[in-house]
Order: structure tokens, then sequence, then C-alpha cells
């Protein structure tokens, strides 16, 4: 490893976040990464739903009261999970708060809901009801009670915030891998390709273990599974991927859904839009994206995976 670059490894956000920079000496490695680092804890005062005090839980508590004002970061992402929760056959919703504090899977106090809270939360997960005032930059949710939640956006949105902020910064090439969501910019100096070649875990064997790899450039990695967080009950396995006209986890034969793009935030949007959809609607869809591609494995196994990807797909053998 060249004496410039540096790897810092931070539990923040509720996850491991590691940051390579590399720069043209130590030093700025060094004070490049503290000022990130400080950026990360702006940001999840910002965007947390599970913080009391972030801005957004702000808007939260605000709800059937009256419209908050919020940093135009903030303003931007509930702007944008808003167009793509009304987007046509869309399975991402900003406004499912109620439904996810109800289920609390990932918690330590994951239970499963009554059909009458979950019939109750349903009713508060409307996003026309969030209405936005660009001049303002405000944000009012119209019924007491409703909560946004931007868990399937937000550490996109951040990952891309930093590297945006790092290319600013004299370096020589960058990554975040923020709890998974991976991103990057410059050149990798491992491989002769430039290219990062990241890992796409098995969903059928313990964290760490990867199925295969995808070689990447300037770009994000993001991947969404049934796997990820999971409560069981009385026999029953559920996951924290939601249905939202059922109120339940979403009924798929996909393990996993992973979105390769220039933008981290487009991986989790369209990460969770599709996620719920056949294999092939997926493919479909994802074909006719501009500079997105992706990856599906299914519950047996099997691996499809859009043509943009052919000839970055890297098999890997047990233990890999």
């Amino acid at each position: 490893m060249p004496v410039s670059e540096q790897l810092k490894t931070v539990r923040m956000m509720g996850t491991v976040i590691d940051i390579l920079i590399d720069t043209l000496d130590d030093q700025n490695s060094e004070l490049i990464i503290e000022d990130t680092i400080r950026k990360l804890d702006v940001y999840e005062k910002r965007f947390s739903a599970n913080d009391p005090k972030s801005e957004l839980m702000a808007v939260n508590k605000a709800a059937g009261i009256s419209p908050v004002s919020v940093h135009p970061d903030l303003y931007q992402l509930i702007k944008k999970g808003k167009a793509h929760s009304l987007a046509e056959s869309s399975h991402l919703n900003i406004a499912l708060g109620p439904l996810i504090k109800a289920w609390r899977i990932g918690f330590d106090d994951a239970r499963k809901p009554t059909e009458t809270e979950i019939s109750e939360a349903l009713q508060l997960t409307d996003p026309n009801l969030i209405h936005l005032n660009d001049e303002r930059q405000s944000v009012y949710l119209e019924k007491k009670g409703m909560q946004i939640d931007l868990g399937a956006l937000a550490k996109g949105y951040i990952a891309d915030l930093i590297i945006n902020g790092l290319k600013k910064e004299p370096i020589k090439s960058a990554y975040i891998n923020l709890g998974g969501n991976f991103v990057s910019t410059g050149f990798s100096h491992k491989r002769a390709s430039g290219c990062y070649r990241i890992g796409i875990q098995d969903p059928a064997r313990p964290r760490g273990n990867y199925l295969l790899a995808v070689d990447t450039l300037n770009q994000s990695v993001v991947t969404s599974g049934i796997y990820e967080r999971t409560l069981k009950h009385e026999g029953e396995t559920f996951h924290h991927i939601f249905d939202t006209q059922t109120g339940y986890p979403t009924e798929t034969d996909l393990a996993s859904l992973t979105i390769i793009s220039p933008e981290s935030v487009d991986g989790e949007i369209w990460t969770t839009r599709l996620f719920g959809h056949s294999p092939s609607k997926i493919l479909s869809t994802v074909e006719a994206l501009p500079d997105i591609d992706c990856i599906l494995i299914t519950k047996s196994n099997t691996v499809m995976y859009s043509k943009g990807l052919e000839g970055k797909i890297i098999p890997l053998s047990p233990g890999n």
C-alpha cells in the first residue's frame, strides 16, 4: 500500500464505514479523512429516522401540525424520494415510517404487529400527503402520525455527498463503503485495469462469503437482500423489505438485487423500487435505464445480470 493511501474504519449510523483516501501525501490523507468523518456526523444528525434530535425527526414530530423548513440536502432527498415513491409500480415509499416502526425489524425490540396495528400504520403511508414548498424548502406531513423514513435512500445519498466532496480535494483516488453502499472515484492501484473489484454476498451463506464479484470504475454498488435483517416469529421468518400494499414483507423469489450505477442514491432507489417484481421485469426495466446495471440472485442461488455487465462478472469459489 502506498504511503499516501489511508484506510479508516469507523462505526457510525448503526453500521461499519470504510473510507479510503489516496492523496499526494500522507498528511493530506489524514486531514481529509478527519474532515470526512466530521461530515458523516453532520449527515447522521440530518437524515436519521431513529435519532429523536435529527432534522428529519423534526419534520415527523410536526406531522399534522405545521411545515418545517429543512436543510437543502434533506429537502432534495425527500423531494427525490417522494417522486420515486409515486412512480408507477414502484415498491419504494418514503412515507412507510409508521409501518417500519410497527415491525422494528433489525432492532432488538422487533416483533410481529397485530393486523389492527398494520392496518392503522398503512393509513398513514400515502406519499401524496407529503407536501413540499420549494421556495421555503419546507416539508409538511398532512396527517398526525405520519413519518418519513429515508432508510432506503439516505446511505446512498450520504455516500454521494462524501465522494462528491472528495472529488474537490487533491486526491488520486478514494472510496467509501457505507455499510455495504460502495462508491468510488479514481483508479485503484491494485489492478492494471484500475477497477475496484466488489464482492457480492452469497445470500445462502454467512456474511463475508461472496458468490461472485463485479469490476467497477467510478461507480457505486448497492445490494438489497432479504437475508440482511430478519425477524423470526412462531416458526416464520420475516425480512425487512415491505410490500406497501399489504404491510407485510414482500413475497419474492429473489434473495438479493444489486444495482451498479454512477451514483449511490440511484442504487438505493432502484433496488427498492424494483424489489418485489419478477426477475424478467427487473432486467427489462434496468436494460432501459442509462448507465445502470443489475445483478439478481434468486433463493435457489441462480444468478442473472444485465447486458452491460458482460465481461465484468467474476465467479468466486466457496471460501472467497
